[in-house]
């Protein structure tokens, strides 16, 4: 990896006057700042359609995109929504109301693909092009919209179960609907490339975000049941999470159902190959989520309401890894390898030559051992400011212990003259990590309520938004200025 900077920032934090961040002019621009500020990347979160809880770390698909990143602009010069519909959709630059979204986004793309059929437009090549995982996924989205939102496990046995029979009536009875969102697809891929090949022209390599789990309620669980350790009525045997730790007494309980492991030793990952080679085609590089999950995995009894009786289960380790470097052997990998380590996962992480991930928040915190120090990093290895669950660098000087901001101030040299977080941007650029990502927010010194996440919490989480005009192009001068002085 050469020695690059990037900026990490989600698709829906843009500022586009939609109500959610999108794929049009204000992703653009985004990418145009990138440049300007000398940056070589792009990180993103995860892309997929969201489910229960708005996170995008729990989609119902590994391979769709999200309908709401869909230019509206786009679809208004191809005469598919009117002049009066777009601007009836545009609402003041703040935080994001999915609930509203839900109930007024997808009315407004379904006049929009009433409109393409009316006009005859085809998507028999993108079918065919995506077939190994877009009818599964058209045919779920259409059901559950069938079944009044519910999940696939509530559905009735014939569909819930997939019988042949009842597969073939329902995209029978649901055939418009398995259209629709078979066109929303087909909106969102066609302008997800044309993005990242805007970005590509301009220097700027986007990273994606690969959650290593997928929720229960998802096309890949529906479609692929055997796959997951789930008993003979589909319930789970268990369900991911992670042990108590200095931070939660509780631990974490994500409630993934678990992977089985030897089921897809089988034949090779070809699931996991085929996810990967996915992101390969959407993104320039990859974060693999969850990472040590691949060393040994903490697995929860099915109905716990804690994390804390889980119990670490060796994973596929070092053979998954392999099957990578196989079928994707010059794709770039972070690993995201954060959380409780141990001995197995700093040796996967060794043996499979992916860098992994320091983060500056963590090496001043004292509740725990430190190895994120910048004087420990190898080269290999990614330097963030902070994270998507992390808050911001202002809200961590305010919200921090005492001895934990002194600790900082004195490493890293910090002054109030230069300013807290510049200072500790400047400790990441100046590593000897070959890249380094800073959080949008932590280049705005914003503080908490621009905050991206709080694990272990719902309601509030994945709804800021930046203000137009907040990249400016002064900020993107002194980014480039850093740039150019720590050689990135």
């Amino acid at each position: 990896m050469e020695r690059a900077s990037g900026i990490l920032f989600p698709v829906f934090s843009l500022p586009s006057p939609y109500g959610i961040g999108d794929m049009g002019q204000c992703a653009y621009d985004f990418v145009d700042f990138l440049q300007a500020a000398g940056q070589k990347y792009w990180q993103l979160l995860p892309i997929g359609p969201t489910s229960y809880g708005d996170s995008p770390y729990q989609s119902f698909s590994s391979f769709a995109g999200n309908p709401y990143f869909i230019d509206l602009e786009a679809l208004f010069k191809r005469g598919l929504i009117t002049a009066a519909e777009k601007e009836a959709a545009k609402r003041p630059v703040g935080d994001i109301d999915y609930g509203e979204m839900y109930e007024t986004r997808y009315p407004l793309l379904k006049k929009a693909f009433l409109r393409a059929k009316e006009k005859g437009e085809e998507h028999r090549a993108f079918l065919d092009e995506q077939h190994m995982w877009l009818h599964d996924y058209a045919l779920f989205m259409a059901c559950k919209s069938y079944f009044g939102g519910k999940a696939w496990t509530a559905w009735p046995e014939d569909i819930r179960l997939r019988y042949h029979n009842a597969m073939a009536y329902y995209r029978d009875i649901l055939r418009e609907d398995v259209e629709f969102h078979i066109f929303l697809q087909k909106e969102f891929y066609d302008q997800w490339f044309a993005l990242r090949d805007y970005a590509a022209k301009r220097g700027v390599r986007i990273i994606g975000d690969l959650p290593i789990y997928v929720p229960m309620d998802s096309t890949d669980v529906w479609a692929a049941p055997e796959l997951f350790q789930l008993d003979e009525k589909g319930v789970p045997k268990g369900v991911a999470g992670v042990p108590p730790d200095y931070f939660n007494a509780d631990g974490q309980l994500w409630g993934n159902p678990l992977y089985d492991w030897d089921r897809m030793r089988q034949d090779g990952y070809a699931w996991w190959m085929r996810r990967m080679g996915a992101c390969a085609k959407l993104f320039d590089m990859t974060r693999i989520d969850h990472f040590r999950g691949l060393a040994s995995y903490w697995a929860v009894p099915y109905g716990d309401e804690t994390a804390r009786g889980g119990a670490w289960i060796e994973g596929p380790g070092m053979d998954f890894v392999e099957a990578l470097h196989r079928n994707l052997p010059d794709y770039p990998i972070i690993a995201e390898d954060l959380g409780f380590l141990t001995d197995d996962v700093r040796r996967l992480l060794s043996a499979s030559g992916y860098p992994g991930m320091k983060v500056l928040q963590f090496a001043f915190d004292s509740r725990e051992p430190s190895d994120y120090l910048p004087h420990t990093y190898p080269r290999s290895c990614v330097c963030y400011t902070g994270t998507h669950d992390n808050t911001t660098l202002q809200a961590w000087f305010n919200e921090a212990k005492a001895d934990d901001a002194a600790y900082a101030r004195e490493y890293l040299g910090l002054s109030q003259e230069e300013g807290y977080c510049r200072g500790m941007i400047r400790g990441g650029m100046g590593s000897v990590a070959d890249l380094f990502v800073a959080c949008m927010q932590d280049y705005l010194e914003t503080g908490a309520k621009t905050r991206i996440n709080t694990p272990g919490t719902v309601g509030k989480n994945w709804r800021y938004r930046m203000q137009a005009g907040d990249c400016s192009a002064a900020l993107a001068q002194r980014i480039a200025a850093m740039v150019k002085l720590y050689g990135r």
